[in-house]
């Protein structure tokens, strides 16, 4: 396993890390996700993602559980979670308000079993909250010992600056990171939004759904199997994923992956593994044997030529 540090920040990050949108809480019970976290921590994974909202705080339970039962070094390891969706329904519940996100981290901590995070996510942007009560709150978070860093996922790169501005001028901590959805069917926002911030304010990036949710696997190339993701209530939104022109990309994909001697789905991680702007990959998994599928992803990374990413660039 390789590492890479977040941005210009001095924390390292394994470049593959294991995330539990969907599957914890939801897709899968304690006892998978407790052989899917080990096996990637032995594989050398040191960052594990969450939020507040995935499966309504179930996902967050599962996880701390887990960090019990395991007992691995605090220092050995790096948590997030993410704050904007909440758990209710009040005027109050949802948003990045002072309030929201004072009472969002200690219900996290609570159910993470955890004394501090690592990192820390504004889920998504805030309308209705101005960006300087954001950064502020963020900031004392940090200043309280609950979290390490703050970050932002899919926020603008115009929102992003107005943040890290908003902290520079008033000596707060700037947002370190940002957590966007990155995959070869999803490019523009990381490659060229985000493209000054890189060198301009150090932004690291963690990011998500590499796979297209699952439609980068091949498994949606014949429609939808009755108990995948896109199949699952509440997510059928993602169907759009698996447009009949990217089912088409994907069988082509499938003859690069093969001649390289190994599945699409790695193929896929390690085309994300290759831009040197992104912090990790976070990957996700159902399964041990998904887990271990998704870890090969490294060593293909390492054997992705200049030619093989033309070839890629020309099917997609």
């Amino acid at each position: 396993m390789n590492y890479r540090r977040l941005g210009l920040a001095g924390l390292k990050l394994s470049e593959l890390s294991l995330g539990s949108w969907v599957t914890f809480g939801g897709q899968i019970n304690e006892e998978t996700a407790k052989a899917c976290m080990t096996y990637a921590y032995e594989a050398g994974v040191n960052f594990f993602d969450n939020a507040e909202a995935y499966a309504h705080g179930a996902a967050e339970t599962m996880m701390g559980n887990i960090l019990s039962r395991v007992a691995w070094r605090r220092s050995s390891y790096v948590v997030s979670t993410k704050f904007y969706f909440g758990l209710f329904d009040g005027p109050n519940d949802t948003g990045l308000s002072k309030k929201r996100l004072t009472e969002g981290i200690a219900g996290s901590l609570k159910r993470l079993r955890l004394e501090y995070v690592d990192l820390i996510f504004c889920h998504r942007p805030d309308p209705e909250t101005p960006i300087e009560e954001t950064v502020w709150a963020m900031d004392q978070i940090i200043r309280r010992g609950q979290s390490l860093y703050w970050g932002t996922s899919e926020w603008s790169a115009a929102q992003i600056m107005e943040a890290y501005s908003v902290a520079r001028r008033e000596h707060l901590h700037p947002p370190q990171m940002e957590q966007p959805q990155y995959h070869l069917f999803h490019r523009e926002r990381v490659e060229v939004e985000y493209r000054p911030l890189y060198e301009k304010i150090g932004l690291g990036i963690t990011s998500w759904s590499p796979l297209a949710s699952g439609v980068l696997t091949g498994k949606y190339n014949d429609g939808i199997p009755k108990y995948s993701r896109l199949a699952l209530p509440g997510y059928t939104w993602l169907q759009e994923e698996a447009t009949p022109e990217r089912i088409r990309k994907v069988k082509r994909l499938q003859t690069v992956a093969a001649d390289m001697g190994c599945t699409v789905a790695q193929l896929a991680i390690a085309w994300c593994l290759k831009n040197p702007n992104v912090s990790t990959v976070i990957t996700g998994a159902s399964s041990v044997k998904q887990v271990k599928e998704n870890m090969g992803a490294g060593v293909i990374a390492q054997q992705l030529t200049d030619e093989i990413m033309e070839d890629i660039l020309k099917i997609i």
